[in-house]
């Protein structure tokens, strides 16, 4: 896939209340392709909506460089970007109809009115609104406005488009449905999209990558297998899903499996390419990586959620230490109090850093 976007050492840095500097980007880079959907992933704070910002102009970096298809954008204006934006609020005209919200940068840029109607019909079409075009953003769903945001962003068919949070105001079964229409929509379009958001199952959903960002820094980029399956250290291991975390010690190598200790004694067996007696190594093990069975940690469930097909337990280990969490498939009449053994893939184990 080739490159469309391209950033270089991006920096952007505040003044503080106290007068200090806060480097809000911290020398990032990153690439984005042509027919791509990114996502920038973080907590707030983390520098991703700056990140945004500077991509579409309404920032201007300290430092770095910034290129689309080659041309450098990092001194043009906001006007001047093949770029569009999806706002969190929409930013609709409340006395304009739809059609002419969509229509709004065609009719500022002077396009005769018989071709600026097409193309709002065109667009309206391709986000599921025909025959809407003549009511008003009050007359609609949070949805509907959503969509007539993104049919307005796409009318002047930018080469990149930026979505700022844009589900974050609907209820979780619309935000459900409307992650799966945005990447089919992307899809269809056949641009690049960067999306931001805080949401997890939102970046996991709809990116071909994710960028998880921390400080101003890009700690991990990736697909979303990748970042969930093999994070690359313990902020994105934590902050992408649940997990559980073990610090242990390699105790002894048996062929091609190594088996590991906690300092309570809970014992994980893992692959032994690249062991050694004695390593210290912190391992982590998904909810879903465990099973019930006969053989494996010895526990108790101390608390147990009912989540409709799956049964959420937490499991404290007989040995000692932190609870371990366990998404039990297979944990149908499992209540507070039961005794369980957990038992575990050692091909899952994903060992994440040094203890």
């Amino acid at each position: 896939m080739a490159d469309l976007l391209e950033i270089t050492a991006a920096r952007r840095e505040f003044v503080t209340p106290e007068g200090g500097r806060l480097a809000a980007l911290d020398g990032v880079d990153l690439t984005v392709g042509a027919n791509e959907f990114v996502t920038l992933l973080g907590p707030s704070g983390c520098g991703k909506t700056t990140l945004l910002r500077a991509i579409s102009g309404f920032e201007m970096l300290d430092s770095g460089t910034m290129r689309l298809g080659g041309a450098d954008l990092t001194a043009l204006p906001p006007f001047r970007r093949p770029v569009n934006t999806v706002f969190q609020s929409y930013a609709l005209f409340g006395h304009m109809t739809v059609a002419r919200n969509v229509g709004y940068a065609l009719e500022v840029a002077g396009v005769p009115r018989p071709a600026r109607d097409g193309q709002v019909a065109e667009a309206l079409e391709k986000v599921g609104l025909s025959g809407l075009g003549a009511r008003r953003p009050g007359q609609l769903s949070g949805g509907q406005r959503q969509r007539v945001a993104l049919a307005r962003a796409i009318i002047a068919k930018p080469r990149l488009l930026l979505l700022d949070e844009p589900l974050s105001a609907l209820d979780r079964n619309l935000r459900q449905q409307m992650q799966l229409e945005l990447k089919t929509l992307q899809n269809n379009l056949g641009i690049a999209f960067i999306f931001v958001t805080h949401d997890q199952e939102e970046a996991l959903t709809m990116s071909d990558r994710i960028v998880v960002m921390r400080a101003g820094k890009i700690e991990q980029i990736g697909t979303p297998r990748d970042i969930y399956r093999r994070p690359r250290n313990r902020f994105v291991a934590e902050f992408i899903g649940e997990t559980n975390l073990f610090p242990v010690t390699v105790d002894r190598i048996e062929g091609d499996l190594a088996l590991a200790r906690t300092a309570e004694g809970v014992e994980l067996s893992l692959p032994s390419s690249g062991r050694s007696v004695g390593e210290r190594i912190t391992a982590i093990l998904r909810p879903a990586d465990f099973t019930l069975g006969r053989e494996g940690i010895a526990g108790r469930v101390t608390r147990a959620v009912y989540l409709g097909s799956d049964l959420y337990i937490f499991v404290q280990p007989q040995a000692g230490g932190p609870e371990i969490r366990v998404i039990a498939r297979d944990g149908a009449g499992l209540a507070e109090g039961a005794a369980v053994r957990l038992a575990h893939d050692p091909a899952q184990v994903h060992v994440l850093e040094a203890a």
